[in-house]
Formats: structure tokens, C-alpha cells, sequence
């Protein structure tokens, strides 16, 4: 099969030994190469035989290098072939609650090994094929991250509506027999797999232990969009409590037993259920800051530790600061933080409703530059508008209904800053002069 390579970098070890742009890489070292787990894996060593097809005739090229040292070949895309799309059909899928008329790349659904070794994406185990399980293994690829949401096999069919979802589970075991380590994560859905069946997927995955390094109990999100879709609610305030206390409960033990907690709940519990986020102490390697685990302790610990430490002193210039409804109270507490130590801070924290998805959806990486424009456009700013940068996508620029930072900027007559999740990023931002 092969890959084609389409550049060779100038005074690579690959240009000196002839190799050229059209040529098919089929294999190193005896190892067939289909993508870039392959060829990263293989590539490593620091001598190579390379087999290569060029124009029919098949030869055999000798690469000698540094360990790790990059060869120079280079590929169309960095997979080295098409991503994989999930084969799904989640009960909860955001994807499937996205309006009409957005960009197309939001709507591709992947279910990719690679890009949960590469990236950090989530897999499911569903699109796993027995080759790629045991490359997995092989090559000790680790950690992966999964998408479990339930260890019941005919709840997760259910919940995946997918027939085979309940039997990949066993893909689980083989993992931790292999001692790959494992970042899981639950998507809940009040009245189908939380309670009871919460419990029953903590205790399974407790068995997996130490290979299940963590496991994040992550609230459904819910669109206005959901025509045709199966009947789903948001968590109440009390439902959000009791989350918490399962999922607490647990990580105590595994704490007890294992010397790591393992299970977390998302910030988004904790803000639903009105009750105080834990300290960063609670969540150790901070493994799940993705699924929003521990990104609002973590950011009050590096915002106070920063302003402690800073020197400088603001002018008191005016600042307005956007974000999404959940996360108001919490910034707002911050910047009340910085007025008591420099006394002249002139900012004001705005929540943004979400009137593109729709009110349910509260976190601010779901704020769009449309509902950012409306609900601002008749206030005064100030000098900067500061948003975090989770808001924006493709290149950083564009927020997800394709309006650009650019277009706030002309809309509202204000400077946009956009701030990343870092507490001393956010320090400075609000005494930049």
C-alpha cells in the first residue's frame, strides 16, 4: 500500500540519498507504513531501510541518522491518510445539534485513534479495527483517551445506538492487561446513565486501575437544535449535587487505595450545583483540563499567585471582560481580587447569553461573535474587550459562526484581546499599558 511523500526537505538526509517528491514509502525496516503512528514509531532508529516505489520499480534506500532525528520527507496531510469519521450516532452528540449553515469542517465527526494519541481527541473503541488494537499495543501507544459514558453493555448500544458499542468494552481489559494507560471520559444524561448506572461505570473502571489514570463526569450539553433528536434534559441543581458526591465518594477511595483520585467531576457540576470548586490540590496531574476539569482551580491558583508577585501597577485604563454565563460569578470574583491590591481597576464582567445555541449552553468557549455584538454593541467598553481564548477557532481568529475577531473589533469600536485559560496571562492583561 504506502504512502506517497510529497516534499523532501533541501540538505535532509533523505534529499542526499535521492529520494524525490512522487515516491511511494512502503516500508522501514521491514514495517509496513499505512500512516504517521507507523512512521513515527518506525522512523526513530537511526538506521534505516527504507522501501521505496517510484514509476513501478520498487528499491531499497539506506538512511543513516541521529536517533529521532527528522529524515525530511514530508506528506500531504499529517495523518498521512483520511481521518477517521465515527460511525455513531450518540444520543448526546453536540455535533448533531449544530444549526444549519455553519463552516462544514464543524460537522465531521472523528473517532480517530491517531488523533487521540496525537491531539488528545476521544475515541470511542467502536471504529477500532483488531490491526489497529494490536498497533496500539505493540507500539505501547499511550495514553489513550476514551469516551466510555457507560461500562453497561446494552446501555452504551443504547446511548451510542450503535450495536457493538457494548462489546468494544472488553477492548478495556486488553488495554490495562497491556499496560496502556487510559483517560476516560463520561458524557451523563440525567435519568439514563447517571445514579445507579454511574456508580456500576465507577466500579468497573475502578477494576482498571492504575491503567485508568482518570475519569471526568462531564454534564450533557444541550443546543436549541435538537429537532428529531431523542428526548434529553439538563441536570438540576440537586442532580448536579449528587454527581458530585458519587463521583467524590470514589475518588476518595481510589485516593485511599491507589494514591490517586482518578474520578472528577467537571467544573460545570460544581457551578450547576452552587456549590464551592475544590482546590488545586484536588486534581493532582491535571489530566482532564480538556473536559474542563480543574480549569477554574488552576487558573485562580496561577491568578493570585501572579498577583501577589506582580510589581507593576495598572493605569486604570477601562476594560470590559466577556465570557459566558457560568464562568461570570468566577471572573468576577478575580478581578474583585485584583481591585482589593491596586484599588484604581476600572473593569466591568459581562455574561454573554447564548442565543446561537441557546440558553442551556452557559460555558464561554460556545460564545459566538454574533451574541457578542448584540448584547454589547449598546454598552461602553472601554479601551479593550478581553474574551477568553477559547471562544475562538480556525487560526484563532474566528469564533464559531464564522464571525471574526476582526468583525467585534468594527462592530463594537473596541480593541479585542483575546486571553488564553492562565491566570498570570490574565494578570497581565489587565495591567497592560
Amino acid at each position: 500500500m504506502g504512502v506517497i511523500i510529497t516534499g523532501v526537505e533541501d540538505g535532509s538526509v533523505a534529499a542526499h540519498k535521492g529520494i524525490l517528491p512522487g515516491d511511494v514509502l512502503l516500508s522501514v525496516n521491514g514495517h509496513e507504513i499505512v500512516d504517521v503512528l507507523d512512521y513515527r514509531f518506525y522512523m526513530t532508529e537511526s538506521k534505516l531501510k527504507l522501501l521505496i516505489s517510484r514509476d513501478g520499480t520498487t528499491k531499497t534506500v539506506w538512511l543513516c541518522k541521529q536517533p529521532y532525528e527528522d529524515a525530511g520527507l514530508e506528506f500531504e496531510t499529517y495523518l498521512m491518510d483520511k481521518q477517521h469519521a465515527c460511525r455513531n450516532q450518540c444520543i448526546f452528540c453536540f455535533i448533531d445539534q449544530l444549526p444549519e449553515g455553519m463552516r462544514e469542517s464543524l460537522y465531521f465527526k472523528d473517532d480517530d485513534s491517531r488523533l487521540s494519541f496525537l491531539f488528545g481527541n476521544y475515541i470511542t473503541l467502536t471504529n477500532l479495527t483488531e490491526h489497529e488494537i494490536q498497533r496500539i499495543i505493540s507500539m505501547h501507544i499511550s495514553p489513550i483517551n476514551i469516551s466510555v459514558h457507560t461500562t453497561n453493555p446494552t446501555l452504551r448500544c443504547k446511548m451510542m445506538s450503535n450495536r457493538f458499542a457494548g462489546d468494544r468494552l472488553s477492548v478495556l481489559r486488553r488495554f490495562a492487561d497491556a499496560g496502556i494507560k487510559m483517560e476516560c471520559q463520561l458524557v451523563l444524561c440525567p435519568g439514563i446513565n447517571d445514579g445507579e448506572e454511574l456508580i456500576r461505570t465507577m466500579e468497573d473502571l475502578a477494576r482498571l486501575a492504575p491503567a485508568v489514570e482518570s475519569v471526568a463526569g462531564v454534564p450533557v450539553g444541550l443546543t436549541k437544535h435538537r429537532q428529531g433528536l431523542p428526548a434529553l434534559r439538563s441536570f438540576t441543581k440537586d442532580e448536579a449535587a449528587v454527581v458530585i458526591g458519587q463521583m467524590e465518594d470514589m475518588g476518595e477511595r481510589m485516593l485511599r487505595e491507589h494514591g490517586i483520585r482518578v474520578f472528577f467531576p467537571a467544573d460545570e457540576f460544581y457551578l450547576k450545583a452552587d456549590m464551592p470548586l475544590p482546590e488545586e490540590s484536588f486534581y493532582g496531574a491535571f489530566s482532564q483540563l480538556e473536559n474542563g476539569v480543574g480549569l477554574m482551580a488552576l487558573l485562580k491558583t496561577q491568578f493570585l499567585e501572579e498577583l501577589e508577585n506582580c510589581e507593576d501597577i495598572p493605569r486604570g485604563r477601562p476594560i470590559t471582560i466577556a465570557t459566558g454565563t457560568a464562568a461570570e460569578p468566577f471572573i468576577r470574583g478575580l478581578t474583585e481580587a485584583a481591585r482589593e491590591k491596586w484599588g484604581n481597576l476600572n473593569i466591568e464582567v459581562v455574561s454573554i447569553r447564548n442565543n446561537f445555541f441557546g440558553e442551556s449552553i452557559d460555558v464561554a468557549g460556545l460564545v459566538t461573535g454574533g451574541d457578542l455584538i448584540e448584547q454589547l454593541k449598546q454598552r461602553k467598553l472601554g479601551e479593550t474587550l478581553l474574551i477568553p481564548s477559547v471562544m475562538l477557532r480556525r487560526e484563532g481568529d474566528l469564533f464559531l459562526d464564522d464571525v471574526s475577531a476582526r468583525d467585534v473589533e468594527r462592530a463594537l469600536g473596541v480593541r479585542v484581546q483575546s486571553v488564553p485559560n492562565d491566570g498570570e496571562a490574565l494578570v497581565k492583561a489587565l495591567i497592560q499599558r
